[in-house]
């Protein structure tokens, strides 16, 4: 099921994080970093790619739709714990 939010409150949830959460993410779901980072609207696509999430240019960072939440409902858990 795809979920679609403004890309200002994907960066606001990324802006939350404890420092070291994008490695921690990385690690749990063996997966390079930098892909972690480009989830978050990163643009390193030479050392990660860009998995489970669309973006959309338009008003308030335009909208991103995810395909996959699951790292943005593990970024959500570690903002909480």
């Amino acid at each position: 099921m795809s979920k679609t939010i403004t890309f200002n409150e994907l960066r606001k949830i990324k802006d939350q994080l404890p420092s070291g959460s994008m490695k921690r993410i990385a690690e749990k779901l063996d997966l390079n970093e930098e892909t972690v980072r480009n989830y978050f609207g990163g643009r390193n696509f030479d050392k990660g790619q860009c998995v489970g999430i669309h973006f959309e240019q338009g008003p308030g960072g335009g909208i991103v739709t995810f395909d996959d939440t699951t790292i943005l409902d593990m970024a959500k858990q570690m903002i909480h714990d």
